[in-house]
This record gives structure tokens, C-alpha cells and sequence, in this order.
């Protein structure tokens, strides 16, 4: 286990718009009240990292402050969640009249919002951010590193590197909260092998009774 390599794929804290249930890709929203309380309960729950890599949108930023507040977090924009185009900030009851989003509906991974971005362009995206943190990690020599960025790009992640194959919706990401992967050795990262294991975190510990 020594010579092993973790790589934590963390959601960011709740939004405005999470809570208004709006399509928010690009667009920035800030955390909620309530978001914020759960940061900062989760963050005591959180070991060291030996690098940090974030998302370039302030929910992520910020998230990752309260969270890890002595680590100074790697920018990436190829972290950041799928551009929804015109549909940033509308919700499935304002767009139901729109003939491209019920074809959306029906093929997600083929259809894209006007002036968005495709699932395809989307997922090359993120993994050049992934190429580009392990390429770092091997070069720091670091072995047990977090990721913050969004609930589309974590399931897309895991989807390609999870050891169990599941489809894309059937991965639940809590936010502040989401998986360890990890390998036995580097080379086995490198070459894009799906992980040996596969842990939620943070690891909660159970209250008396």
C-alpha cells in the first residue's frame, strides 16, 4: 500500500442554483447558507493532501478553501462542468417547450444546448485536466491528491478509471463530499488503467448508538 497512488474526486458545496434545480455549467452560483454549515462540519473530516487541483469557477474555489484552508489549490478550467449554453439558469419546466432540449432529454450524449458544449467535447476536456494532473503527480512525486470540481465531470471520471463499470447517471456525487480512487503504482495510473480500488469520501465515522 505504500507504493500506492489516490486520486479524491470532490464535488463542490450546494448552490443557489443547485437548489433552484437550473442548469448551471459555466455560469458561476454562489454556495447556500446551508452549503457553506456543511463545508465547513466536512472539513475536520478531510486528511492532507499532498497537492490540490481545482476547478477555475469560484464554487469549486471557494469550496476548496473551506475544505483544505492551509493548501493552496492548482487552477484547471479543463475541470470546470459542461457548458450548457442558452440553457444556463434555466430549469426542465422552463425549457420543456424547446423541441432541441426533449431531444436533449432523449439522447444526452448526442444532442448539445445551443451555443454549448457536447458530452464528447466535454469529456476530451476533462480528460486532458486528468492527463495533466497525473503528468503533475508523477512529476512531484506526490501520492494522495484531491480534485475539486463539479458532479458531471466526477462521474465522468469515474465512469472511465472506476474498477466497476456503471453508466454515467448511476453514479451519486453528495456535495463536498466524493471518491477516492486509487492504484498500486504509478504505472498503472499512467497507463490509464481503470483503479484497483474505490472508496466514498470523506470515511465518516459512526456516532454512538
Amino acid at each position: 500500500m505504500a507504493d500506492g497512488v489516490g486520486i479524491s474526486l470532490l464535488r463542490h458545496g450546494m448552490t443557489e442554483a443547485n437548489v433552484k434545480k437550473q442548469y448551471v455549467g459555466w455560469t458561476d452560483s454562489r454556495l447556500t447558507t446551508e452549503g457553506l454549515q456543511e463545508l465547513e462540519r466536512l472539513q475536520l473530516s478531510y486528511p492532507n493532501y499532498d497537492c490540490l487541483y481545482c476547478s477555475d469557477l469560484n464554487r469549486c474555489i471557494q469550496t476548496a478553501n473551506i475544505l483544505f484552508p492551509n493548501c493552496e489549490p492548482i487552477l484547471k478550467r479543463e475541470f470546470r462542468e459542461m457548458n450548457f449554453g442558452e440553457w444556463e439558469g434555466r430549469t426542465y419546466e422552463q425549457l420543456l417547450s424547446s423541441p432541441q432540449y426533449k431531444r436533449w432529454l432523449e439522447r444526452p450524449f448526442e444532442i448539445e444546448a445551443p451555443h454549448g458544449e457536447g458530452y464528447q467535447d466535454f469529456s476530451q476536456r476533462a480528460h486532458q485536466g486528468w492527463v495533466e494532473v497525473v503528468e503533475d503527480m508523477m512529476q512531484k512525486e506526490a501520492r494522495n491528491v484531491a480534485v475539486v470540481t463539479h458532479g458531471g465531470v466526477i462521474r465522468n471520471l469515474l465512469v472511465h478509471y472506476a474498477p466497476e463499470q456503471k453508466v454515467f447517471w448511476d453514479w451519486s456525487v453528495p456535495y463536498g463530499c466524493g471518491y477516492k480512487l486509487y492504484w498500486e503504482s504509478y504505472e498503472q495510473l499512467r497507463r490509464s488503467e481503470r483503479c484497483t480500488l474505490l472508496q466514498a469520501v470523506p470515511i465518516m465515522e459512526k456516532e454512538n448508538g
